[in-house]
């Protein structure tokens, strides 16, 4: 049978994708040559040996035909049955013979890094299989076998896609005149970068963000992977979410603005004239003649705030009223009253 797979990566032939990962984890790490600068030779073997072994047995074409064929059959010595499959492997018509599978064994230091994030997690303890490896992302001395646990019980490490890295979201808070209106804000933001050479480098850029008429609160503006470049990451998206500045005039609700007019009783009884200054500062005077009870509310079409599907039409502004009852009242104001009220 030639090389013993899962002898070499310690399992045995009903091991769960699972487990595969979790033995390659810890027999990775323990002869990852820079792990092991007085026997490197011994352990760059031995480290192409875990990584082939985990590559040919999570691949349920390769693992089948090394079960059936052994290693001779995966690097081309014995047709398989069926045989076509995924990356890793090359199929190739030889003279006038059958169809010959030919398993071509990946880099170990890249499969390694799919799991960690980097193909010498160790920082100066040496340049790794291929002459430097690209540097530590892991402080020196922190080597041990809690790295695991940053995966959780049986976390998946990374995949072979790159993994993206969650959203960060941020606040924007924006004036009801500028959600009125429109407006553009400029915002400066800082983020690391890795240039040609592999070095993480921080820059800073400024993003430019158009607020639409009539965008609500929650409102996100999305600038896709402006986060942080790191190995083997797709950066994160920057949100901006629109969040509403309190007005000393106005209140918001949906499409409608809300102005609320504080009056006397005299007034509410005797008709009222309003004067607002809108949100794009024009004066509107509203009179009110009918009776204002302590539940009316005036509204005028088309004042409140632009629809943001389409903004030349807009909601409505309501008009409500804050009475002032007098706290007591004299004798002959009572019975004046009376008089002017009764039926």
């Amino acid at each position: 049978m030639g090389v013993d797979y899962y002898k070499i990566l310690q399992v045995d032939k009903n091991a769960k994708d699972e487990d595969l990962k979790k033995s390659y984890r810890k027999l990775a790490m323990k002869w990852h040559p820079d792990k092991n600068p007085n026997n490197k030779k011994e352990a760059e073997a031995k480290f192409k040996q875990i990584s082939e072994a985990y590559e040919v047995l999570s691949d349920p074409q390769k693992k089948a035909i090394y079960d059936q064929y052994g290693e001779e059959g995966l690097k081309g010595q014995v047709p398989p049955p069926d045989a076509g499959g995924p990356g890793g492997a090359t199929f190739y018509q030889t003279g006038d013979g059958p169809t010959m599978f030919r398993f071509n064994p990946r880099n170990a230091n890249d499969i390694f890094a799919e799991f960690f994030g980097s193909s010498s997690p160790f920082g100066g303890m040496g340049g790794g299989m291929r002459g430097g490896g690209g540097g530590s992302r892991f402080p020196g001395g922190m080597f041990s076998e809690d790295l695991f646990s940053s995966f959780g019980d049986g976390g998946r490490p990374m995949s072979q896609a790159p993994r993206k890295a969650p959203p960060i979201e941020r606040p924007l808070p924006c004036t009801l005149e500028e959600l009125y209106k429109g407006t553009t804000k400029k915002m400066k933001i800082s983020r690391e970068i890795t240039d040609a050479s592999g070095r993480t480098i921080p820059v800073e850029e400024i993003l430019s963000i158009e607020i639409k008429p009539g965008w609500k609160k929650g409102t996100k503006i999305t600038f896709p992977e402006k986060g942080n470049e790191q190995p083997n990451v797709i950066p994160s998206d920057l949100v901006f979410i629109i969040d509403e500045k309190p007005h000393s005039t106005f209140t918001r609700e949906s499409n409608d603005l809300v102005f609320t007019q504080k009056i006397s009783l005299a007034e509410a009884l005797t008709g009222f004239t309003v004067h607002i200054t809108t949100l794009d500062g024009r004066s509107l005077t509203i009179p009110i003649n009918s009776v204002i009870h302590p539940n009316y509310e005036e509204v005028v079409p088309k004042e409140g705030m632009p629809i943001p599907k389409d903004p030349t039409k807009k909601g409505n502004l309501r008009i409500k009223f804050n009475i002032k009852f007098p706290t007591r009242l004299t004798a002959e104001q009572k019975s004046g009253i009376k008089k002017l009220l009764a039926p």
